[in-house]
């Protein structure tokens, strides 16, 4: 038995109520590897439902997911699970955040569905079929010059403490686009450039079921996925992101690939 995109649909929407119920209140909140990464109890009660419910389902099929880890063989059938995409946001009342879930096959990730419990808006993507927000078809824009273009970005958790950590990138691009927004949630950052609604994405070292749904949402709306390099995207963790429609990610890879091109000539002159 296989799952359709009706009901990565249903359980998104169900987890949501889980989401918006604790949005608002004091939160137990835990640090985990890094001092902002965070966790809290509604985090926890949200993967738990899902972990349930697709065991019921589908009791033969693996679960990624991000607090309880790996569940089966990641050979065959699997679910990427992110009950709260935004959990810092979450745990300071700031009302971006979302659920990811998506479904993959042995050629791939097949469904995705991005569900945005506070403006009740459902990104959903088949395999080869389209893209959609709500039951609306989704397309990238048509922005080409980087001087035309708003982006989104985020930093990783050891920002502190490594420094890799995207800032350089961040200024690189301020000053060469109409802006460069932070909003907290790269499942969400994803799912709007594929709406058109920001013109391109990156993100360093994130894990597979940050943008495992997204990353199909996006090329279902006709953007190109790769990472920072051009390279394929590969769902093994750490994962870093390049999404564009396919002339803007031309533009942008130029200037990440010139990141790489200054620092390697900065090593082999000592710097």
């Amino acid at each position: 038995m296989e799952p359709q995109l009706l009901d990565l649909e249903r359980l998104a929407r169900q987890t949501g109520v889980i989401l918006r119920m604790g949005f608002g209140r004091r939160h137990r909140v835990e640090h985990k590897s890094h001092w902002i990464d965070l966790v809290t109890e509604t985090d926890r009660e949200a993967e738990a439902f899902l972990v349930q419910e697709i065991r019921r389902l589908f009791p033969h099929h693996a679960i990624v997911a991000e607090e309880t880890g790996n569940h089966g063989d990641l050979a065959g059938p699997r679910w990427y699970v992110d009950p709260l995409d935004g959990t810092v946001n979450f745990a300071h009342g700031m009302p971006i955040f979302s659920v990811s879930l998506a479904f993959a096959d042995e050629d791939g990730v097949r469904l995705g569905v991005v569900y945005d419990p506070m403006r009740d808006e459902l990104f959903a993507a088949e395999r080869g079929k389209g893209a959609w927000l709500n039951g609306r078809p989704l397309r990238v824009s048509d922005t080409a010059r980087l001087a035309d273009a708003l982006l989104i970005t985020g930093f990783p958790y050891d920002a502190w403490s490594n420094p890799d950590n995207n800032v350089d990138n961040f200024a690189r691009f301020l000053v060469r686009t109409q802006g460069v927004l932070r909003l907290g949630s790269a499942a969400l950052d994803t799912c709007y450039v594929a709406a058109g609604r920001a013109d391109g994405f990156w993100e360093l070292r994130l894990q597979p079921w940050d943008v495992a749904a997204a990353s199909l949402i996006a090329q279902e709306a006709g953007a190109r996925v790769t990472d920072p390099r051009g390279n394929p995207l590969r769902l093994e963790p750490p994962v870093s992101i390049l999404v564009a429609n396919p002339v803007l990610h031309a533009e942008m890879l130029k200037v990440l690939r010139s990141e790489e091109n200054t620092e390697r000539s900065s090593r082999s002159m000592g710097g």
